[in-house]
């Protein structure tokens, strides 16, 4: 546990061993391991031609969890500066190349399919256009609270456009947040970790690290500072009384659930 003093010796200063990016790996590892187990029942051959649409978030970390044992996989991505998520530590490490593409057209050319590209992603009509093995697509909807986000989502329109005998769905909930993205689901572990720190005896106030980081990925297109913006501890909490935030965080981690549906 890191303490440290704060404003005088009566205070302390607790800093989570947790970083940022232990926070979006750990999500990010439960959808990528749920996909990977689903793809791996299939039987699908070593070298299939497996085609992942959409880096940010979940899209990374699927295609470097199946390159651990699938040698033939393609990560497509209109923003090309999204490539170099591949070469940094999010969503884990890359075992076998992963070839990059901003070119939409190639979505066609898989006998795997997975579209993590949630609202405003492909389309039903470009859906429809999908005869393959297995198409796995992500529901970018948590659960189910909130009626306008619920009427946006159309991914069962989506998938029900694809000719597929093997179809199955991403569904990641646990903590209440309205969407299923690793970027709301770290802001709902450390806001609902806040709220309970700050109901703990002797606790003055706590805070945490993050950031809007879509600015620096989507406006800045700065992946470097985003890598470094993550690779901070968590939280930081000013109080009297000795105890571990990790505890805390870690215990809103586990309630976050992914599996195919």
């Amino acid at each position: 546990m890191d303490i440290d003093t704060g404003i005088t010796e009566e205070v302390l200063t607790i800093k989570s061993e947790v970083r940022l990016i232990d926070i979006f790996n750990d999500i990010i590892d439960k959808k990528s391991q749920a996909c990977f187990d689903y793809i791996e029942s299939l039987n699908i051959s070593l070298d299939e031609k497996i085609i992942v649409i959409g880096t940010y978030f979940t899209g990374v970390g699927i295609v470097k969890k199946l390159s651990e044992k699938y040698t033939n996989i393609t990560l497509i991505d209109i923003y090309p500066h999204l490539e170099e998520l591949l070469y940094t530590s999010i969503g884990g490490e890359l075992k076998n190349e992963v070839r990059f593409s901003s070119d939409l057209d190639l979505i066609y050319g898989g006998e795997v399919i997975i579209d993590t590209t949630g609202f405003g992603g492909i389309s039903i009509e470009q859906s429809s256009k999908f005869d393959v093995k297995a198409f796995i697509i992500e529901d970018p909807v948590a659960e189910d609270n909130d009626e306008l986000l619920k009427n946006k989502n159309n991914i069962r329109d989506r998938l029900n456009a694809v000719k597929s005998p093997n179809k199955a769905i991403i569904k990641t909930k646990g903590i209440n947040t309205k969407t299923s993205g690793t970027m709301t689901l770290t802001i709902g572990i450390l806001t609902n970790a806040l709220n309970e720190i700050s109901k703990k005896e002797g606790v003055l106030y706590s805070a945490c690290e993050m950031g809007f980081f879509e600015e620096v990925i989507f406006k800045e297109k700065d992946i470097d500072k985003f890598i470094e913006l993550t690779d901070k501890k968590a939280i930081k909490v000013s109080t009297i009384n000795r105890f571990s935030p990790d505890e805390i965080i870690l215990d809103k981690l586990d309630k976050i659930k992914s599996k195919m549906i």
